[in-house]
C-alpha cells in the first residue's frame, strides 16, 4: 500500500531538538513554510519537568525516561572488523534523547566554544610541528570553516541561552579570570559566572599556585533573570543538583523548549508533528535532489511529506543512519578507504580523579548544577607543546559539582570494598568531603573507526541497524593518560586533601566499553569539509550530492574536540542557516565560495 501523500512544504526538518527548532525559527521568519517531524512525544518545561516529580533519580537518571527506546531503534557495536557486531540492548555509554527538545532537555548546560586551532587541526599541527607529525593512521582534517567565521554565531547562541561566564579574550585583549586560551570574543558573556562551592574554589587556588590558569566553567545554567533575543524569559539557577538526565522546571537551564519552541510554536509558517518516526528520505529520479520523507505518523500509517528543502536535524548517529538507509551520499568503505557517509566517527575520552579532604573541608555536594565548575584549559587542544609527547589533542581539567544524589553519588577512596558494612561506612564518612575532577578530552578520527549498516540486525521498522566499529586509538590513550596525570598533580596540590585516585575510559591497557555511561558526545559520520572525497557536506552544511539537503549537528565534526559539542554544533547551525537564507533560498543550487 502506497504511503499517503501530503501537500508539499517549503522546508522539512527532521528532529525537534536544538538545531531543528532553531532551523524552524530562523527559516519560518524568513518566509519559509516549515514542518518539523519529531519521533518523540509532546512535553513542555512548564508542565513536564517540575519538582518534585522530575527529581525522581531512579526514573530519569537510571531508567532513562527521557531517552530513546532501544527496543525500537538501537545500533550494533564491535571493536574492529574481525568481530561480529551485537546490538546495544540497554542504554549505557551514551544517552540519546527522544521527545520535543531532544537531548537539549537533559544536557548539563556546559556551553563551550572551540579553540581556533580545533577547526584547522591538521593544518595547524602540520604548520607548527611539520608535515609528518600526524601519522597515516589518523584521518584528522580541517573543518573548512574558521573560528572567525563562526564567532558571531557562537556569540548569538550564547545569548539565546543566557550563558554565564567570564571572558578571557575580548576583542584580542586578555581579561583576568577568564580562559586565556580562548579565541577572541566580540562581546562578554551575557550573564556573570556561577558561584563556586568550596571544592571548586580550592581546585582553582591550587591551579594558580602551580602557574596554571583557572576560570569558571561557561554555563547555560543561568545566573540571573534574563530575556533572550527571541524574547524567552529565563530565571536564576537554584543549584538543585538535577541537571544532567533531567529537565529543568525552574526555567533556569536553557533548553530548546523555553528558548526557541515557545517563541515559534504559534507562527503561521511553523508546524510540528510529534510521534512521527521518519523511515527514509526519498530522492528524485535522477538522484540529484531529495523530494521528501516517508514517516510513520502517530497512528502507525505511512505518510509521504514532500518538500523543496530537507534539513537533517536528528542526533548525530541517527542522521548518519538515515542517510545510509536512504542512499544519500556514498557509504564509507574501510577496505578501500573511499566513500564518506559513516567516515571519521569518533567519541570522547573521559578520565576522572577523586580527591578526598579531611574533616575540616565540607563540600555540600547536594548543591550542584550541570555546569558548576572551575576549569583549566592549559592541556587542551594545542595549548601545550606536543613536540615530544607522541600524540595530538588534549582536554580540559575541571573540578565540578554536578550533584550529590543518593543513588548516583557515593564517593569512596580507592581500595574500599564494593559493598557491605565497610563500604557503607566509607560512603557515610566521605560523602561530604569529596572533590570530583574530570578530564574531558578530545578523540581523533582513524580509518578503522566508522559507521555503516549492519548486515544481520534490523530495527522495529525493518531497516538495517546502524553498526558502530570503534576502539580508542593509541593517540587518544596516550593523550588521556598524560592529561589525567596532570589532573592528579593539581588534585594533590589542593589544601587538606588526604587521598587522590584516577580512572580513565581510554586506559592504555583496555578497550572501549559501550556498557557504562561515559558521555553522549558521539561525533562524525557526516563530516563537513571542502573536498567531496573526504566530506559529506560542504562548508555550509549542504550535501555535495544533493544540494537541497542540509545537515546539522555533531555528525559534522571531522574529529572530536576536548569540549562538549553543543556550542560548536549550534555555531555551525547558525552559520548554515545564514547561508541558507541569504544565498540558497533565493537561488537554490550548490553553494560556492566567490
Amino acid at each position: 500500500m502506497a504511503p499517503r501523500t501530503l501537500p508539499k512544504t517549503d522546508v522539512l526538518i527532521i528532529g525537534g531538538g536544538w538545531t531543528g527548532l532553531t532551523a524552524a525559527y530562523e527559516l519560518a521568519h524568513a518566509g519559509q513554510r516549515c514542518v518539523v517531524l519529531e519521533r518523540g512525544k509532546q512535553r513542555h518545561t512548564a508542565t513536564s519537568f517540575g519538582a518534585p516529580e522530575e527529581h525522581d533519580e531512579l526514573k530519569y537518571a537510571h531508567r532513562y525516561e527521557h531517552m530513546v527506546d532501544v527496543k525500537k531503534e538501537t545500533l550494533t557495536f564491535r571493536h574492529n572488523r574481525d568481530q561480529q557486531a551485537l546490538p546495544m540492548r540497554r542504554l549505557g555509554s551514551f544517552l540519546p534523547g527522544s521527545g520535543l527538545g531532544g537531548a537539549g532537555i537533559h544536557w548539563n548546560g556546559q556551553l563551550w566554544r572551540p579553540l581556533p586551532s580545533d577547526l584547522e587541526m591538521r593544518s595547524h599541527y602540520e604548520e607548527r610541528y611539520g608535515k609528518d607529525f600526524i601519522g597515516p593512521d589518523l584521518s584528522i582534517q580541517d573543518w573548512g570553516v574558521t573560528y572567525d567565521e563562526l564567532e558571531p554565531h557562537l556569540d548569538f547562541f550564547e545569548r539565546i541561552c543566557g550563558a554565564a561566564g567570564q571572558a578571557g579574550n575580548l576583542n584580542g585583549d586578555a581579561l583576568a579570570g577568564g580562559n586565556v586560551f580562548e579565541g577572541p570574543r566580540s562581546a562578554d558573556y551575557p550573564n556573570p559566572p556561577m558561584r563556586q562551592p568550596i571544592s571548586n574554589t580550592l581546585f582553582g587556588k591550587a591551579a594558580e599556585r602551580m602557574g596554571l590558569n583557572p576560570f569558571p566553567m561557561p554555563s547555560a545554567n543561568v545566573t540571573k533573570a534574563y530575556v533572550n533575543p527571541y524574547g524567552a524569559q529565563l530565571h536564576p539557577c537554584t543549584y538543585c543538583g538535577f541537571c544532567e538526565r533531567f529537565g529543568c522546571g525552574y526555567y533556569a537551564k536553557a533548553d530548546p523548549i523555553i528558548c526557541v519552541y515557545d517563541r515559534i510554536k504559534d507562527h503561521e509558517n511553523f508546524e510540528i508533528r510529534l510521534n512521527a518516526q521518519v523511515l527514509r528520505i526519498e530522492k528524485s529520479e535522477d538522484g540529484k535532489t531529495a523530494t521528501g520523507a516517508i514517516y510513520l505518523d502517530e497512528n502507525g500509517e505511512e505518510v509521504f511529506q514532500p518538500a523543496d528543502t530537507i534539513c537533517m536535524n536528528a542526533y548525530a548517529l541517527w542522521n548518519v543512519h538515515l542517510m545510509l538507509v536512504s542512499g544519500l551520499g556514498k557509504p564509507y568503505d574501510p577496505e578501500t578507504r573511499t566513500g564518506v557517509v559513516g567516515r571519521n566517527y569518533s567519541y570522547q575520552t573521559v578520565a576522572g580523579v577523586d580527591a578526598f579532604f579531611d574533616d575540616s573541608v565540607k563540600t555540600d555536594p547536594y548543591m550542584g548544577a550541570g555546569a558548576l565548575g572551575v576549569v583549566i584549559d592549559d592541556y587542551n587542544g594545542d595549548n601545550f607543546d606536543h613536540s615530544d609527547l607522541g600524540f595530538v589533542g588534549g582536554g580540559y581539567i575541571a573540578c565540578k559539582q554536578y550533584h550529590g544524589r543518593p543513588i548516583g553519588y557515593q564517593p569512596v577512596p580507592e581500595g574500599t570494598p564494593k559493598w557491605g558494612a565497610e563500604w557503607k561506612r566509607a560512603v557515610r564518612e566521605n560523602y561530604n568531603h569529596h572533590a570530583d575532577l574530570v578530564v574531558h578530552g578530545s578523540s581523533v578520527s582513524t580509518p578503522e573507526n566508522y559507521l555503516d549498516l549492519d548486515p544481520t540486525w534490523t530495527d522495529a521498522y525493518g531497516r538495517p541497524l546502524l553498526r558502530m566499529t570503534f576502539d580508542f586509538p593509541e593517540n587518544d590513550r596516550k593523550m588521556s593518560d598524560y592529561v589525567m596525570q596532570r589532573a592528579m598533580e593539581v588534585a594533590r596540590e589542593m589544601d587538606n586533601v588526604t587521598s587522590v585516585s584516577g580512572s580513565n575510559n581510554a586506559a592504555i591497557d583496555s578497550h572501549y566499553d559501550i556498557v557504562p555511561y561515559q558521555t553522549t558526545h558521539n561525533v562524525g559520520g557526516a563530516v563537513i569539509g571542502t573536498d567531496p572525497e573526504t566530506s559529506v557536506v560542504n562548508r555550509y552544511g549542504q550535501m555535495w550530492d544533493h544540494h537541497n539537503v542540509f545537515v546539522f549537528g555533531a555528525c559534522l565534526f571531522p574529529q572530536n574536540l576536548g569540549y562538549n559539542p553543543t556550542g560548536p554544533l549550534m555555531g555551525l547551525a547558525y552559520w548554515t542557516l545564514e547561508h541558507m537564507k541569504r544565498d540558497y533560498l533565493p537561488n537554490p543550487g550548490p553553494l560556492m565560495d566567490a
